[in-house]
């Protein structure tokens, strides 16, 4: 008897293929979003936890500084379970990784067998992320990785994902931006130095809708406060 083909057994025996659980590690930002939507377009993966790091001190998402309650209620609309990991302020590299260490570990308790990634271009963080896992059981995954940045932006944009500009690097974008929605008035001002997804750190996002949520996240702005050579735009739950 011939074997029955993998494409075969999928679609007429689903839980004949048994699919890789993964953990995506979760900014809050636009590009761990699409890679949370492009990784449930794949038959051989399951995404079953968002991973994000927590300042200890402030209760917010580093760099984006993003609140905890919206990270939450990202998670809920994206139908995931959230795993924080709380870290100390200020942070030393080596705090940093052992708090890694230890949710990789968790992970791996739980039958995690992947950590995904929403990383583009970098060759540099790609190889850190890979080295780091090394060991660990986890395999990496990047879903993004090698795609035209402006027109993954756009595709994002074209799709309805909303995603506001929270933090601002003003050394290679102006500070007028903070606090702006990435739409395709904002992409056509963006200066040509810029990545459109700014891959290098010019700017972070907090995404509020999309195909990979069940439902949009209503907020409201914050103030906008400069602060460690940086432009926040605060963001917060609607009524909160």
């Amino acid at each position: 008897m011939c074997p029955i083909s993998i494409e075969f057994a999928a679609s007429r025996y689903p839980e004949a293929v048994k699919r890789k659980r993964v953990w995506l590690s979760w900014s809050s930002g636009k590009d761990s979003a699409w890679a949370l939507h492009m990784l449930r377009q794949q038959g051989d993966v399951e995404v079953v936890g968002l991973l994000t790091t927590l300042n200890g001190h402030f209760d917010r998402v580093a760099m984006h500084s993003t609140r905890r309650a919206l990270v939450e209620a990202q998670a809920a609309s994206a139908g995931l379970p959230l795993v924080t990991v709380p870290l100390p302020w200020p942070c030393s590299n080596e705090q940093y990784e052992a708090a890694m260490a230890g949710a990789c570990a968790q992970a791996r308790d739980e039958g995690v067998e992947a950590m995904a990634f929403g990383d583009l271009f970098l060759e540099d963080v790609r190889q850190y992320r890979i080295d780091k896992l090394a060991g660990t059981g986890l395999e990496p995954v990047f879903p993004l990785w090698g795609l035209d940045t402006r027109a993954l932006a756009e595709e994002m944009i074209a799709a309805g994902v909303k995603t506001r500009l929270v933090c601002v690097d003003p050394r290679k974008l102006g500070k007028e931006f903070a606090g702006r929605d990435l739409d395709a008035a904002l992409l056509a001002e963006l200066p040509p130095e810029v990545d459109p997804c700014g891959e290098r750190g010019e700017f972070h996002s907090f995404v509020y809708a999309g195909p990979m949520f069940r439902e949009e996240i209503l907020i409201e702005s914050g103030e906008v406060v400069e602060r460690d050579g940086f432009v926040f735009a605060d963001v917060k739950l609607r009524g909160a």
